[in-house]
Parts: C-alpha cells; structure tokens; sequence
C-alpha cells in the first residue's frame, strides 16, 4: 500500500516501523517526520502543516495513498480526517465531532454518563469559586484537568489544595475545568480500534506519567512504558479476560454511543484505565494511539498493523479476527531534554547514536534533526529506547545499556521503568 502517516514523534515513527516491518512493500510517506523516521529505508518524508485538512487532503490525493494515518491528537481536533473523508481517501482518525471524546473533558463526561461506562465523579468548573466548592465536596488527593488539549501535562493530581487551585486557575482562561473523584489503583492503557460500529483490542501497556523516578515530580507526556502487564493474571485470571471486560463495559458501548448520536469514531480509542477496589475505572479517553505505550505494543503485534488500519478506516473490522501479538517483554525508556517538563532546552547535539545497538533494541525518535553530521534534540521528550527481549529483566537491561551510550547535555530519564516487573 502506499500510506500517508500524519506526525513527527516517536509514536509516529514506531508506527512507521511497524508497517515496514510487515515486509509488504509499503510505500511510505511520513508529514513532517523526524530525523530518525527519514532515515528509515522506503520512507520519504515532507514539510507540511498538519493540522491543514485541505493541504492534507490535496497531498494524499496528488500522491494517490490508500490510506492515511493520523497520528497526533491536534489534526484531529482540527477536522483533518473530515477533510479526507470528503475527498473519499481512507483515513484512520476520527472525525472532528467524534474527537472531541480527547479534545474535551466535558464532553468525554457526558458519552461516558450515556453510554453507562464506569468512570469517578466529576464537577464542570468555570470559575476559581466553582473550583474550591468542588476540591472540599470530593476531598483530597485533588484532581483538576484542563478542559482541552494540554500536551498530557494538563492534568494534576495533588493533596495540596493551593497547588489544585493554581492548576486550575492557570487553565481556566481558556475555558472550564474539570475536578474530578481521585480514582487511586495501578493504571493501564489499554488501545481499541474502531470503524464507528466495531472495536478490535490491542494489547495493553503501562505508562509512567511522572517525570522522576518513583513516580515524583510534575506530569509528563509519558517517560516510559512496558508491555505486556503479567499481574493482571493474578486479578483477572488472563489478560484476555481483562480485554474482554473492558471491550465490553467500555469500548464497544462508547463507540455505539457515538454511532447512536451520529458521530462514528473511526480510528484508535485510547482507554486510559485504573483498577480501583470497585472495579475497573475509565480515567480518560483519547483519539489516538498513546505515546509511548504505542512504542512497546506495535513492536509485539504479529498481525499486519496494515490490515488492521485499513479495515478499521473502511468499516471492516467485524470480519477480522482479534490482533494477535508475541509473548515477548517489551520496554521503551524516554530520553528527555534538560528542564524538561516545563522549560526544555533544546538545540542540543545528541552523540552516540551511531553505536551498535544490543539484541532487540531500537530507537524510536521523538524530536530529533540532522544537522549536517550533527543529530539535534528539538524538544522535550527526545527520543525512546526500544526493548524487547525473553522477560522483562532482559529487555530493562538491553535497554538502559542503550542509554548509557547516548549523550545529551543536560539529558534525563528514568531509571525504575518497568521494574516492578523485572
């Protein structure tokens, strides 16, 4: 197939080697890219605005694509896969009203209310008065979150009410947060394809949100996660059991909700989960595939992502089998750019890239530029080391040997990813 993928981070580029590895022959244009997905071989990348649906629109029609993937979370919310849609070219992504389930808070609320999915209370919060009533109501730990997309760093979750006002007097400029129940239990992300009717799972995965070992420190976009979770065999019996309860109580009957109401999601339903003592508990939904969960569940998928993509853009998964995937343990470890979350510095040279690489390791580059000879750090969160390996032991050491031999000045990442496991 000849596949237009939409993004420039990490998570786009597992998605890129995730359809080379097929070995079908893909012909692959990647808008904009990065350094590390222009390397790829077959892979031709392009300067565009994303978030453009006409220019994206005329782009995948010049280069004659059967399928375009959507990756970021913004072109959606900006209406680029209704663009596509419009011009009749296969596009994996939601349309804009559909959505909305990641670009508001208060609406993802309302389909869950609808669609009987368990999730913790929640207070819609336009002003700092609405904010306070709401943080004494449901008690500590708080949880406020912006309303709209905020990077994966809109969200805090604190014992400190001064620090939850704040929070929520920073974003409410922009519109009404949320504060919601604090939901505390181990989470897990948990990715469902969908064509507007049906919904296929992925394997799940476990992220780490915080920005320092032990889970300390601002929220993040995301500094590592593992994949798949053994200890949900001691809960559920089987992850296969876990899936099937969750495709069940949450996916299936959240698509058929935005079907009912004439808003198909077609594209990657992202359930952001925690297993509280009550049972399993929907913290979030987004429109996309999860960075950097997706970095360590594509490299197990066996089935062809491919197929997958395009059935779901078509309407066609009902007749597809569910994905399968090896039962190998796989591990990414984010490198992130001095000051990062809040201030990072970028422009930075990235040294020790060109070294071999152990068994089973691969980089996924997440905000990265050549230079010349030079490889540069463009962002915050750089680059994902990929591990897969026989156990998560393997893979944990496969990868942070990795590490070590990168340079960044200023450069940090976590060192526990993956370790309860191990």
């Amino acid at each position: 197939m000849r596949i237009l993928v939409l993004g420039s981070g990490a998570r786009e580029h597992a998605i890129v080697t995730a359809l080379l590895a097929e070995g079908a022959g893909h012909e692959i244009i990647a808008a904009p890219g990065n350094a590390g997905i222009a390397a790829e071989p077959g892979v031709t990348t392009l300067a565009l605005d994303i978030a453009d649906g006409a220019r994206v629109a005329d782009l995948a029609a010049q280069e004659q694509v059967d399928l375009v993937v959507i990756g970021p979370e913004a072109p959606l919310v900006a209406g680029v896969a209704d663009a596509l849609r419009r011009r009749r070219i296969p596009v994996f992504g939601p349309d804009r009203a559909a959505a909305a389930l990641e670009g508001s808070k208060t609406f993802a609320k309302r389909i869950m209310d609808v669609a009987g999915v368990p999730t913790g209370r929640s207070v819609h919060a336009a002003t700092l008065d609405e904010v306070a009533a709401a943080l004494d109501d449901l008690g500590a730990p708080h949880v406020v979150k912006a309303d709209g997309l905020a990077a994966g760093k809109g969200v805090i979750v604190t014992t400190d009410r001064d620090a939850a006002l704040a929070h929520a007097a920073h974003y409410l400029p922009q519109g009404p947060v949320l504060v919601e129940e604090f939901l505390g239990g181990p989470e897990v992300s948990l990715f469902f394809l969908a064509d507007g009717h049906d919904v296929l799972p992925l394997s799940p995965a476990q992220d780490y949100k915080r920005v320092g070992d032990g889970d300390v420190g601002p929220n993040t976009g995301g500094m590592g996660a593992y994949s798949p979770l053994p200890w949900l065999d001691d809960r559920f019996g089987s992850e296969a059991a876990f899936v099937d309860e969750v495709r069940r109580t949450i996916a299936l009957p959240t698509v058929r909700a935005l079907e009912a109401e004439g808003t198909p999601f077609a594209g990657l339903l992202y359930c952001g989960l925690v297993l509280t003592e009550r049972g399993i508990r929907v913290i979030e939904f987004n429109a996309r595939f999860g960075d950097p969960e997706t970095q360590v569940v594509l490299p197990r998928l066996l089935t062809p992502l491919s197929t997958l993509l395009l059935a779901a853009a078509t309407g066609g998964l009902g007749a597809l089998p569910d994905p399968e995937f090896s039962p190998e343990s796989a591990v990414v470890v984010v490198l992130a750019s001095e000051g990062y979350p809040e201030s990072p510095i970028t422009g930075r040279e990235l040294t020790g890239l060109d070294a071999p690489l152990p068994s089973g390791v691969t980089i996924a580059h997440a905000a990265t530029l050549r230079d010349g000879d030079r490889m540069l750090a463009t962002g915050g969160r750089v680059l994902g080391v990929v591990s897969r390996g026989e156990g998560f032991a393997a893979a944990r050491a496969a990868a942070y040997l990795a590490l070590a031999r990168i340079g960044l000045e200023g450069g940090h990442y976590r060192h526990d990813i993956a370790e309860r496991v191990a």
